[in-house]
């Protein structure tokens, strides 16, 4: 390595981090190395700044087989970002990448996670830049794109790093084996193991949350020796192009080729995607989006190992509560969050409908209904909090949707458009939720189908245990990433905990205070679970990282 970023400053740096990580993901407990607070964070201004120069150029990405020049990302707020990107010939850039690969499968786990690390440090170090960026293309909010998109993505691609060095390091370097032969000389034989890369890992990054969602992936593929090339979503790309470059000058330094680590943007209308996905070299696949094509690539991409985050229809079972007022502030903050544009937002409300027993005394399946309207109004009936809380919709296919959402039944709460005062062309929206009578047909072929953004659904069942049973069949054939329920009953926990086993789907009881459903802890909690339709993977467990290398063992006599 050079004396730049040697393996004794690497080690240094990082190794006490990595030993933490590693105590994190075994005890689960709280941790983070990444604060989530911006005063902590210096620079401020030299970050937004930092990201404004950006604007209107050429993004300063050096590498190989660039044939032109491709862009167009504009802003949910209004701003056109004005950055082209480098435009890929595959026939040129795939090779290269497959040439840097056995100099990084030679460093070994440690120095490759080592790497990994330097690299996050560096992009938390610019997570004022990078908030920017994942505001001006996903939509988010500011403090949001800040949080989720800065320390919670690091948190989640630390963690995944964490997992891939565990599960390198499982099967020793060397081991010397004997076996006796009675009266013969025993056979020895020295044995070595090395963590092989499958090949080119390709992360197809989502609109709503490019790096939360492609960091994981982006890592754990790193870490386990492979190539990565990034394809970001369309509207999506400014994120991942500053992550792209910021390993590719980690890397540089650390004496590695900076093509491990590629960017790869389309033309409008391309489909670079789907190319890329079927080419020999690319051997493990992430990619969060939709549905159809997520299916797609698990179909079509035989050669790869391919994880997906897909829709689900998450869901809310509302039985009883002893803090009815902290259940009703909860699932509004939950519903609001920006403007519901998370898969692990909840869609379906199952509410009996002879109502349920609360601490206020008994309420109404209407009442329920009107009192979680309520309090959505109140969460939201400020324009600067309600700005601060929704962001921005992040395409016209979002908008559409919200727009449907009267006609399909009776609405409990309408939805008002907001004005955002430092952008005025946002397309900012509170969300609606609309009454459907779950034993109707029509009403369930609504509601058992995902919508995803500001719409909910308030969905009246028979009893609880036809709400249990509803959300058993929910979560078996649309898939759910989240699963709330609220109840006084040890007996109905039982119901949810076991539906929740069987079906695999990350449950969450009472939730009543600062936690919501629609958050989840790196380190700590698991992102979907990989068991049900809604994910093929977990972030992050061994599973998610187990997979992207193989181990070679080669045999000598002693």
């Amino acid at each position: 390595m050079s004396a730049e970023l040697s393996t004794a400053l690497l080690v240094e740096r990082h190794r006490g981090t990595l030993d933490t990580a590693l105590d994190a993901v075994r005890t689960r407990a709280y941790w983070s190395p990444h604060p989530e607070n911006p005063k902590a964070y210096a620079d401020a201004e030299a970050g937004k700044s930092a990201f404004e120069a950006l604007l209107g150029h050429r993004f300063p990405l050096d590498q190989p087989g660039t044939d032109e020049w491709t862009g167009g990302e504009r802003s949910p707020y209004g701003i056109e970002l004005g950055v082209d990107y480098p435009h890929p010939d595959p026939d040129v850039l795939l090779p290269a990448m497959r040439a840097a690969m056995p100099t990084w499968r030679d460093a070994g786990p440690e120095v490759r996670a080592l790497v990994c690390l330097e690299i996050l440090s560096r992009i938390n170090a610019r997570t004022h830049e990078f908030a920017h960026a994942v505001m001006h293309t996903s939509g988010q909010a500011f403090t949001m794109a800040f949080q989720a998109g800065g320390p919670h993505a690091q948190d989640r691609g630390l963690e995944a790093v964490t997992y891939a060095y565990a599960e390198q390091v499982r099967a020793p370097e060397t081991a010397q084996w004997t076996k006796p032969q009675g009266k013969r000389d025993p056979i020895s034989l020295r044995k070595s193991f090395t963590a092989v890369p499958r090949g080119i890992g390709l992360v197809i990054g989502c609109n709503t949350f490019p790096t939360w969602n492609g960091y994981p992936g982006l890592f754990a593929s790193l870490a386990t020796g492979n190539a990565v090339l990034v394809k970001p979503h369309p509207r999506a790309v400014l994120p991942l192009a500053l992550t792209v470059s910021v390993a590719r000058e980690v890397l540089a330094e650390a004496g590695f080729a900076p093509d491990l680590v590629s960017l790869a943007v389309d033309r409008p209308g391309e489909g670079l995607a789907k190319t890329l996905a079927l080419r020999p070299e690319v051997r493990v696949i992430d990619y969060t989006g939709s549905t159809g094509f997520g299916d797609w690539l698990e179909a079509n991409a035989r050669q790869a190992q391919v994880f997906t985050e897909k829709a689900g229809v998450n869901t809310v079972v509302i039985d009883s509560t002893d803090n009815y007022r902290g259940m009703l502030s909860n699932l509004a903050f939950s519903l609001s969050l920006y403007s519901g544009q998370m898969c692990t937002t909840p869609q379906n409300l199952l509410i009996p409908r002879d109502g349920i027993d609360t601490d206020a005394g008994p309420k109404s399946y209407d009442e329920v209904v009107a009192d979680l309207a309520a309090a959505v109004d109140g969460l939201l009936g400020d324009d600067t909090r309600a700005n601060a809380l929704l962001g921005a919709l992040v395409n016209p296919e979002v908008k559409a949707r919200l727009d449907a959402a009267p006609g399909i039944g009776e609405v409990a709460l309408a939805s008002r458009s907001v004005t955002h005062p430092d952008f005025p062309q946002a397309v900012v929206r509170t969300p609606v939720l609309v009454k459907l009578d779950g034993a109707k047909p029509d009403a369930e072929a609504t509601f058992m189908s995902e919508c995803f953004g500001p719409v909910s659904f308030a969905v009246a069942v028979d009893s609880t245990a036809d709400a249990v049973e509803l959300l058993r069949r929910t979560i078996r054939e649309k898939g759910a990433m989240t699963v709330g329920g609220y109840t006084t009953s040890a007996e109905v926990e039982r119901q949810l905990e076991e539906a929740c086993w069987e079906e695999c789907a990350q449950l969450s009881l009472n939730l009543t205070g600062g936690i919501y459903v629609n958050q989840t802890a790196a380190f700590s909690d698991f992102h979907g679970s990989g068991g049900n339709p809604a994910a093929n993977a977990a972030l992050c467990d061994a599973a998610f990282v187990a997979s992207r290398f193989r181990i070679v063992e080669v045999r000598r006599p002693v």
